[in-house]
This record gives C-alpha cells, sequence and structure tokens, in this order.
C-alpha cells in the first residue's frame, strides 16, 4: 500500500511558478512510477507528467512540455511538479499517483491516489 498526500497548490497569477509536492508512505518508494493528472471542472482527469522509479525516465502532455518539470527525492520518499509559465487553462485540481513500474500515461494504469491539491492561475 502507498499513501499520497500532495502540497503546494495555491493562487497564481498568470505567468508565475508554483512547485506541488507529493510525499508517499512506504519503504518501497524508488519501486513505484509516480505521475501527476489534473482535473479542471466539468472535465476528464488528465495526464500531466510521470518519472520512473529511478527518475531517469519522464514523460509530460504536450500542453505542459517546456514549462513543467517532474522530479523525484527517493530519499525523502517525495516527488514534485515545478510549474512554471502558468497559464489560466492550467486551473485545476492536480492529483499525485503512483504505479508498480514503468511509467505511463492513463489514469487507469495508476494504483494508489492522493487526495488532490487546487491550483489557480488567475489572468
Amino acid at each position: 500500500q502507498v499513501q499520497l498526500v500532495e502540497s503546494g497548490g495555491g493562487l497564481v497569477q498568470a505567468g508565475g511558478s508554483l512547485r506541488l509536492s507529493c510525499a508517499a508512505s512506504g519503504r518501497t518508494f524508488s519501486s513505484y512510477a509516480m505521475g501527476w493528472f489534473r482535473q479542471a471542472p466539468g472535465k476528464e482527469r488528465e495526464f500531466v507528467a510521470t518519472i520512473s522509479g529511478k527518475g531517469i525516465n519522464t514523460d509530460y502532455a504536450n500542453s505542459v512540455k517546456g514549462r513543467f518539470t517532474i522530479s523525484r527525492d527517493n530519499a525523502k520518499n517525495t516527488v514534485y511538479l515545478q510549474m512554471n509559465s502558468l497559464k489560466p487553462e492550467d486551473t485545476a485540481v492536480y492529483y499525485c499517483a503512483a504505479r508498480f513500474l514503468p511509467i505511463a500515461t492513463l489514469t487507469r494504469e495508476y494504483h494508489y491516489w492522493g487526495q488532490g491539491t487546487q491550483v489557480t492561475v488567475s489572468s
């Protein structure tokens, strides 16, 4: 079992930055690929970024490439999402998710989910 707790969300102006964190329980954190997803009101949950267990492989949604960076610190059981050049369309609840290797981009491929953190970007 893996428990995930996100933090770092908030209100930011367009063009600004935020860093989300996701703290995971358990002693086998490096065995899990981690992902960030988001869900805007009235829309389905969508993939944002994913990172492999040792942080070697990453993948991003086209909408965030060049603006967002996913990283992890396995010594701290934490995965991060650095979000730069934020746009109003980035407004959503952001969720952290985990799956037992390898990386994946589909919601249904992840087994464990956090409770989400709200990110609001004002224009």
